[in-house]
């Protein structure tokens, strides 16, 4: 697969987000200041239209293309899981019991590089909607997101989520139709 070679050019970025996210871990609905670190970029990134508070701490950003078409939802999840951190890593947890150890670090990192770059380019016809899901491990965080109205406040055809997989060689993408590695505890 090409790599985007505007992507590359800030890959480094990407890394010091996710280092960031990854020292400071926030739980469930409480990712507050995640929340607040991503408002940031994506307001550095030119995207005036964020909406934030829903499920307590998510975020949505709309990013309108080039010319009217579809609405269409790219996921990503925030929260850490309430585990010690024992890596050793130079940007291991710095807040006690909690662990960015199901990669979601990774996820909100690779999201805010896509929003970064769509906003820049606006290479699409419709909507890209950026939703970022507190909650995801075992609190319900997308549910609460579509209970507050987000699919019908912004009109959002389809969502496309992402995932971390270990087992899946570098460089290898996997799709599904449908639910793929949903899991409920309600």
């Amino acid at each position: 697969m090409p790599i985007v070679n505007r992507i590359v050019e800030f890959a480094e970025d990407m890394k010091a987000w996710r280092r960031h996210l990854h020292q400071n871990p926030e739980l469930g609905f409480e990712c507050h200041e995640t929340a607040a670190f991503v408002m940031e970029r994506l307001q550095e990134f030119g995207i005036s239209e964020i909406h934030s508070g829903i499920a307590q701490s998510g975020l949505v950003a709309l990013i309108h293309g080039r010319a009217p078409g579809p609405v269409i939802g790219l996921r990503a999840d925030m929260d850490a899981l309430p585990i010690e951190e024992a890596t050793g890593a130079a940007y291991a947890s710095q807040v006690p019991c909690k662990m960015h150890a199901c990669g979601h670090d990774g996820h909100t990192t690779m999201l805010m590089g896509a929003a970064k770059y769509l906003a820049e380019t606006r290479n699409f016809d419709g909507t890209a909607v950026m939703i970022f899901q507190p909650a995801e491990e075992g609190g319900g965080g997308g549910r609460e997101m579509c209970a507050d109205g987000m699919m019908d406040r912004w009109g959002i055809n389809e969502v496309y989520g992402m995932h971390n997989m270990p087992g899946i060689e570098q460089g290898r993408l996997v799709l599904r139709e449908g639910a793929a590695m949903a899991w409920a505890s309600w």
